[in-house]
């Protein structure tokens, strides 16, 4: 019995290693920020993830953008916060995922 429990880890220490020494190395960094810190968009798109902004962090994005009348902001199901805004005297559907882009619908 004993022979066999040490052949039996033994192997399972033989499959482990090979398969350690066959998986692809780990990224260098983030390739998609959490926060992006540009002046543009990192998506022209909303991105789901989980928002950590606060309505007023939203908003203040959004006002920072050049919207006005910003209302109806809600976190959507996929960490989105969507709303309306004005802009150019154009009303438009507006969004600002966890990274902080903020995008016109």
């Amino acid at each position: 019995m004993r022979i066999i429990l040490i052949a039996a880890a033994s192997a399972l220490a033989s499959s482990i290693a090979m398969a350690q020494d066959q998986s692809q190395p780990a990224q260098s960094g983030p390739q998609n920020p959490a926060v992006q810190t540009q002046s543009g968009n990192n998506a022209s798109a909303p991105v789901s993830g989980a928002n950590s902004f606060t309505r007023g962090e939203a908003m203040s994005r959004i006002k920072a953008k050049g919207y006005a009348n910003v209302s109806n902001l809600a976190k959507d199901n996929n960490g989105v916060w969507r709303g309306t805004a004005q802009k150019g005297g154009q009303t438009v559907q507006i969004s600002v995922d966890y990274q902080g882009n903020v995008n016109p619908q």
